[in-house]
């Protein structure tokens, strides 16, 4: 057998098995590093220190429900980013400086072309397949 047709069929078949593997979800790796410690690995405000804090934290597969079935996209995006003075209001977080890097284009609610940090567009992407 010709050595080229040996080696181009042993790489197609490496290729397929590549294909087949889950892919990894940014998203969800921000979300167990950042998130999953409050709001537990599936988002139902159930992490391992949610109990030790003074407010529970949210049920984030509740979120479309609590919005007449609409992710509410920039309000969660606001939420993990942060605002300036928001420790006496909230126990949430301000995780806006951990975004810093690559951005990406969206659309607002109102359909303006924003930039917004990748990593929290990744973020609230797989926030969003969380929704029940």
């Amino acid at each position: 057998m010709n050595r080229a047709i040996v080696i181009l069929g042993a790489t197609l078949a490496v290729a397929a098995c590549v294909a087949d593997r889950p892919r990894s979800d940014p998203g969800q790796a921000v979300f167990d590093s950042l998130c999953a410690a409050c709001h537990g690995s599936g988002g139902q405000g159930d992490g391992r220190v949610a109990t030790d804090l003074p407010v529970p934290p949210a049920d984030l597969t509740a979120l479309a429900a609590a919005n007449g079935g609409t992710f509410p996209r920039e309000a969660v995006m606001a939420q993990v980013y942060g605002k300036l003075g928001r420790y006496h209001d909230s126990i949430m977080p301000e995780y806006g400086p951990l975004f810093d890097g690559a951005t990406v284009t969206v659309a607002s609610a109102d359909g303006r072309q924003v930039e917004r940090p990748r990593a929290l567009v990744e973020l609230v992407d797989y926030v969003e397949t969380l929704q029940q």
